[in-house]
């Protein structure tokens, strides 16, 4: 029995919230930096996808390392990694004003802030996954969807505080998004207060004697390497939509995406508490073909509807379905692989994290810019040649598109509109109605992978009926003990 699993639960839970709180707020001032530094939407999804980046390459590494050198002193690198990826990133406004590197500068600035904080992001993750399953190894489902409830609570909190104060649109009053970056440095310190002096468990695969090539030996099987393709597509479902959504759904519900963003993250955090009586009545497999059937319809309706009612119902769905997705894929990895420690959960995260970061930031991005100058060009030609960017942005094997300039967009849509002369009133709702278009039209077509979940989750549910059911694998434990 591990005396001080409460204690080491509650720090792990709140590196969540940190992560979250961060991942709620960039979503919010996307927009703010796109007007200051005149980023296309492919450029602003790349930056928030080189947060993803930095994690999925991570979190392979230090899983391995978990088993080396312990988890304590990951733990501290994590958290000096979450100080300094605040740091540079509030230091893209100073280079970006003194003129010296202007966009660019700034650019590499945020990715480089991004990539830090999914860094410590990674870390935290490789190592309170398996923490959690050893620490509560009878209840692993349950407790992986609580521990990973600390994801939607930050995304409330950070939800509320860019409700309230990011942009110019800011419910209270605006507070520059620099300020509200360093917010996360708040609950960051209170884990590094709850960290002092504590020891961590082994794994459950170290405490059992499990070699490295026993570790190793379980990404041969087909059915893992099938649960990480899964993996993939559920990064790229639900972080590479969460990045977007706010910024999609501002003007479909004229100023009130934030708050769409936190009752989604509400129904996350409330529903993941319940995951052990749900599974307990219907195994891992059925909950996640639930969740991507809700999760597909969800998505389409959001991409398809545009009143508030519908809006609410879309959401809730799409909210519901893709609660339950990365929790209980770990668990499930660690209840059928359990041989694998650390290794193959980290593997899960990281393959998930990698797809949100190379594939879904920037696939969403990609997808807006291309359906929504397509929308401009067709339709209003002298305003496409007006504000189209310069740059030209690719996605895997598709054509390149150049997208609308931030800069000159984000002007327009910053001034009053009493303010405003026809042709000026003119072009605004032009761009705004093509934004709407185009970014619902992205979210209608990313809903093709939910839809490509479901249908792997049915192949998976056959063929563990065949095995005669779903259950997890027991591990022998031969030894005990625990590391610093």
């Amino acid at each position: 029995m591990v005396k001080n699993k409460k204690r080491l639960f509650v720090a792990s839970f709140i590196t969540l919230l940190v992560a979250g709180l961060f991942t709620g707020l960039r979503a919010s001032i996307l927009g703010d930096w796109g007007t200051q530094f005149g980023f296309t939407k492919s450029e602003l999804g790349a930056i928030t996808g080189g947060g993803f980046v930095g994690f999925g390459i991570v979190i392979l590494i230090s899983s391995a390392l978990a088993e080396k050198v312990g988890y304590g002193k990951l733990m501290w690198l994590a958290f000096a990694l979450h100080i300094l990826s605040a740091v540079t990133t509030i230091a893209a406004t100073p280079i970006y004003g003194d003129g010296s590197s202007g966009n660019e500068g700034a650019y590499w600035l945020l990715y480089v802030g991004m990539f830090l904080f999914a860094i410590a992001w990674g870390i935290c993750e490789s190592i309170v996954n398996p923490l959690t399953a050893t620490l509560y190894p009878d209840e692993k489902t349950h407790y992986l969807n609580i521990l990973h409830a600390g994801w939607p609570a930050g995304l409330i909190l950070g939800g509320l505080l860019a409700y309230f104060f990011a942009s110019a649109d800011a419910r209270l009053f605006q507070v520059r998004w620099e300020i509200l970056v360093a917010t996360f440095l708040i609950p960051t310190f209170i884990y590094g207060y709850m960290l002092l002096g504590q020891k961590f468990p082994l794994s459950e695969a170290r405490a059992a004697g499990a070699s490295y090539s026993s570790m190793l030996k379980e990404f041969a099987a087909p059915i893992f390497l099938f649960l990480l393709f899964l993996q993939a597509c559920i990064g790229y479902v639900e972080l590479g939509t969460d990045s977007w959504i706010i910024n999609i759904m501002q003007y479909v519900i004229a100023g009130d995406a934030f708050l769409l963003f936190i009752y989604t993250s509400a129904l996350m955090f409330v529903l993941r508490f319940f995951a052990g009586p749900i599974v307990h009545r219907i195994n891992p497999m059925g909950l996640l073909f639930a969740s991507a059937v809700l999760a597909t319809i969800g998505l389409f309706m959001l991409g398809s509807v545009a009143t508030g009612a519908a809006i609410l119902v879309a959401a809730t769905i799409y909210g519901i379905g893709k609660t339950f997705f990365w929790p209980t894929m770990l668990a499930v990895v660690s209840e059928r692989f359990p041989k694998g420690g650390a290794l193959t959960l980290g593997a899960v995260g990281g393959i998930g994290m990698l797809s949100a970061g190379l594939l879904g930031g920037p696939g969403i991005g990609y997808k807006q810019d291309y359906f929504t100058t397509e929308v401009v060009r067709q339709e209003n030609p002298a305003i496409y040649q007006e504000y189209v960017s310069d740059n030209e942005q690719g996605f895997l094997f598709f054509s390149k598109t150049e997208g609308m300039d931030g800069a000159k967009v984000g002007v327009l849509l910053a001034k009053d509109p009493s303010e405003l002369t026809p042709t000026q009133a003119r072009e605004r709702a032009a761009l705004q109605d093509a934004s709407i278009r185009g970014g619902q039209t992205a979210l209608r077509w990313t809903a093709l992978v939910p839809l490509t979940l479901a249908v792997s989750y049915l192949i998976l549910l056959f063929y563990f009926r065949a095995q005669g059911g779903y259950r997890a694998l027991e591990l022998e434990e031969e030894a005990k003990g625990t590391a610093s």
